[in-house]
């Protein structure tokens, strides 16, 4: 009987209220990081990356509450999101739709590929892909198409990862061969439907907002439990959105997201160990 744990996208308070929430179900004994299989979008593939690591949840956790010295915040605001509804909402093709975006992504000025690899290697505290399974989604700028990175791959952890969290006009697109990838929440927010064959399915979203012809987070847990899967979803309550604030990318925000999600743990706890087992 396999379980899969679905991490969704959200940005450094993301990454931060997911940690929050893992670690406040371990402790209340609903352990998700013993999931079988791991998909992981954007935010979502660092934390899996690191969840598949055997690093210790309370370390994880700890590390988010760490002062963000040095971390400025990207900008990631309405501006930003009206960019990126407009590049990919303009057509019903979503293959489409995700190559304009890319286009977008391509000639927006950023920082280095180089120096935001830097940033990511040292985020993740190991550079092999883990023995369990782990998914991590990306889109290749140019053509829109869908891509999912393993072990199997022949991509290294690192740009599998990079390439998941290069959100559109804020990272620059990774390259691997020769091709280039932005976000994986491009296709998806959360991209659920990998999950597939998996029996119980936990899915852990910071954010499920879609536009245009993205697939709907709702549509593809409806086809999980279609499938005879037992499905949970979580996203931020009241509280964990306020301390998540509008910025997403704004690592001043990390510690609070953090906390909020280990407050939630309490709350979700029967509703997820009742799909867990």
């Amino acid at each position: 009987m396999e379980r899969a744990l679905v991490l969704g996208g959200g940005g450094v308070t993301g990454v931060a209220w997911e940690w929050g929430l893992l670690a406040g179900l371990a402790e209340r004994g609903v352990p998700l990081a013993e999931a079988e299989l791991v998909v992981g979008t954007s935010a979502g593939s660092m934390v899996g990356a690191q969840l598949c690591s055997g690093r210790p949840l309370e370390e994880s956790y700890a590390a988010q509450l760490t002062p963000p010295r040095g971390e400025a915040a990207a900008r990631f605001g309405m501006a930003a999101v009206a960019r990126l509804v407009w590049a990919g909402a303009r057509t019903r093709d979503e293959v489409r739709a995700r190559a304009r975006i890319g286009a977008m992504a391509l000639s927006a000025r950023t920082q280095s590929e180089s120096s935001r690899r830097a940033v990511i290697e040292s985020r993740l505290p190991v550079r092999d892909w883990p023995a369990r399974r782990l998914l991590v989604t990306a889109v290749d700028a140019r053509s829109g198409e869908f891509v999912v990175f393993d072990a199997a791959s022949g991509v290294p952890l690192v740009d599998a990862v990079g390439a998941s969290c290069a959100v559109p006009g804020v990272w620059p697109p990774v390259t691997i061969g020769e091709r280039r990838y932005v976000d994986g929440g491009m296709r998806s927010p959360v991209n659920a439907d990998l999950a597939a064959g998996s029996d119980r399915v936990v899915v852990l979203a910071p954010t499920t907002a879609a536009f245009g012809p993205m697939p709907r987070l709702s549509a593809q847990v409806a086809a999980l439990r279609g499938q005879g899967a037992r499905v949970v979803v979580v996203s931020p309550d009241a509280a964990a959105r306020a301390a998540i604030g509008r910025n997403v990318l704004d690592p001043a925000r990390r510690a609070a997201a953090a906390r909020a999600g280990r407050a939630q743990a309490d709350a979700v706890t029967d509703e997820v160990a009742a799909v867990w087992g």
